[in-house]
């Protein structure tokens, strides 16, 4: 493979995490080296630790990378929005469409957590909690205001996340119903299961 394209600088360090998140994904984290991700940038394997230290250093950043979008995202789709019940519509919606876009980096934020270094982890388990938070506040705020009926609002986020990033596992988007229609499906399922009754 020829050299790539301004590889001394931002695009290389693009390419090679593209392509990290390509290698991890299809083969998993301790099946990729880092001979065969230089190769597959077309850099000489010595030129890659101008880019990246270990291996390990490359997950932590994809993952990293991938947890604080998910947090400056949510923040933006749900900017302006103050009654709960909007919020999580808005929530639900965010949350559904990001994991369709991005499945590379939720299979890997998800499966190769196991693989990161104590401290690393530690920092991932951190922002994930957050995000968590952020869907609790959510729904607390919601009881509190007597527009949801919750049982126990932790055990009811973490139901509702599993549900929705569950479509990472079966979406096709040649499937029979849309991303809208199945946004609306699970957005009618979240509210049904909050809602008073």
């Amino acid at each position: 493979m020829s050299r790539t394209a301004g590889s001394s600088g931002p695009k290389t360090l693009a390419a090679i995490r593209e392509a990290g998140l390509d290698l991890i994904h299809a083969h998993g984290y301790e099946a990729m080296s880092l001979r065969g991700l230089a190769a597959r940038v077309g850099l000489q394997p010595g030129s890659l630790y101008n880019h990246i230290r270990t291996k390990q250093e490359l997950l932590f950043v994809l993952i990293h990378d991938h947890m604080t979008a998910l947090h400056r995202e949510v923040e933006a789709a749900l900017a302006g929005i103050a009654d709960p019940r909007a919020q999580l519509e808005a929530f639900t919606a965010f949350h559904l469409t990001y994991h369709i876009e991005r499945k590379r980096e939720v299979f890997i934020g998800s499966s190769e957590i196991r693989s990161l270094e104590p401290e690393n982890r530690a920092t991932i388990v951190a922002l994930r909690q957050a995000y968590e938070n952020r869907l609790c506040a959510i729904l607390e705020e919601g009881s509190r205001q007597g527009l949801f009926a919750i049982g126990d609002v932790r055990v009811t986020a973490y139901a509702i996340l599993a549900m929705l990033t569950g479509i990472c596992t079966w979406y096709e988007p040649k499937g029979r119903i849309g991303r809208a229609e199945l946004i609306d499906i699970h957005t009618r399922l979240v509210l049904d299961g909050v809602g008073r009754r």
